[in-house]
């Protein structure tokens, strides 16, 4: 095969980059445009010669006004040349789309955004499982598999059409396709005292490697702390609603409470356990909380590491 045979039998592909953006709630930045009705992340095209990390940066200056560099890649995406709902006066070859993390904004930074005369025509920041009703179907499996992979830990995922060829625990149990029920309130140390109702005791049980246990339903993806052992100490509570939801902390028992086949059971580092909650600002205080009782229990810090499923007869330990 000659050079010129070589060159003409490569696949010819469009690239592009895109960057996922989130508030300090773990709602998903997207924007309207005024070319199509339904919206995206902030980016585009790479320019020829671009680098697509250059044009990650470029992009969200232009769409939104911000200036910044998002080095970290949390997917890479194959799109096939068949998508629907391209126009075929396009002549769409298929393409090579990066999503790079664009870490998360906060009040002060989102107030910087400013938007260009024309193209983009307003913001929103959405709950992650409402982004399959406001995106193109491609787009949302992507920016739900590029926030699973952020939450993850494990590095960037391979994508093709937005699903990952090699799946998660996360992605395997669909986790944020279900809408995360908002705890906000705030938090207490300690015991509940005597007078609000309380509901939902629920517990921080710590493995020996400082993560801990998150229940995940089969069902629907929502996650949510098992409940209190006989063995875990009162930690505090969030006062929401009128009611008390109290927390309590200590080791996870070894082999771990038995399994109720309508949730798996992942370890996980408090702060992917927050991540994929909704707690609101209070949520701080509580995983201060949970770490000066890690402390105590004399249980190490554990680093980010990608999330695990327990087997069905126990722990794994």
């Amino acid at each position: 095969m000659t050079p010129q045979e070589y060159g003409a039998s490569r696949a010819a592909l469009w690239t592009g980059a895109v960057v996922l953006v989130t508030d300090t709630d773990g709602r998903v930045l997207v924007q309207s445009v005024d070319y199509r009705p339904d919206r995206l992340l902030p980016g585009g095209a790479v320019d020829a010669g671009e680098a697509p990390a250059a044009a990650a940066a470029r992009e969200v200056r232009e769409e939104l006004g911000v200036d910044g560099r998002y080095p970290r890649g949390l997917a890479v995406d194959w799109i096939p040349a068949d998508t629907p709902g391209i126009p075929p006066e396009m002549g769409f070859p298929g393409e090579i789309l990066h999503v790079y993390d664009g870490g998360t904004w906060t009040p002060d930074r989102i107030d910087e955004i400013c938007l260009p005369a024309q193209e983009v025509t307003g913001i929103h920041f959405a709950e992650p499982a409402d982004l399959p009703a406001l995106m193109d179907p491609g787009d949302a499996r992507r920016a739900l598999s590029a926030l699973r992979a952020r939450i993850n830990g494990g590095g960037p995922a391979l994508l093709e059409d937005g699903r990952p060829t090699l799946p998660t625990a996360l992605d395997r149990l669909g986790v944020l396709r279900a809408r995360r029920t908002p705890l906000h309130g705030t938090w207490h140390p300690g015991p509940v005292p005597a007078g609000p109702p309380v509901r939902e005791p629920s517990a921080w049980l710590f493995a020996p490697d400082g993560r801990v246990l998150l229940l995940v339903s089969r069902a629907t993806g929502a996650v949510r702390l098992p409940p209190p052992t006989a063995d875990s100490a009162p930690l505090g509570y969030r006062h929401a609603d009128g009611a008390a939801h109290p927390r309590t902390a200590g080791r996870l028992p070894s082999p771990a409470p038995a399994a109720d086949p309508a949730y798996a059971r992942l370890l996980a580092t408090p702060e992917q356990v927050r991540e994929l909650a909704d707690w609101g600002p209070a949520g701080h205080a509580e995983l201060a909380a949970v770490h000066e009782a890690r402390t105590r229990l004399r249980i190490p810090p554990p680093p980010r590491t990608p999330l695990t499923e327990l087997p069905e007869e126990g722990s794994g330990r």
